[in-house]
């Protein structure tokens, strides 16, 4: 396998990647309260933890109350 072989399946992960690492600190951001954590271990989560911590943030760290209307 060439290296463009194998750039085809990791700029779509990255991209991935920080798609969602943007998107759950905007939510973060914009929320008051957290389920199970305090927001800066979510912000740890997010973004030290690939892929997963994202997703974890967003299945089971959101509250119930709507985010902040700006």
């Amino acid at each position: 396998m060439s290296i463009n072989d194998y750039l085809i399946i990791i700029i779509p992960a990255v991209l991935l990647q920080l798609g969602l690492i943007i998107f759950s600190l905007k939510d973060l951001a914009q929320r008051k309260e957290f389920k199970y954590l305090p927001r800066l271990a979510w912000i740890i989560i997010i973004i030290f933890i690939n892929i997963i911590g994202p997703l974890c943030y967003l299945a089971l760290g959101r509250s119930y109350d709507h985010p902040e209307s700006t």
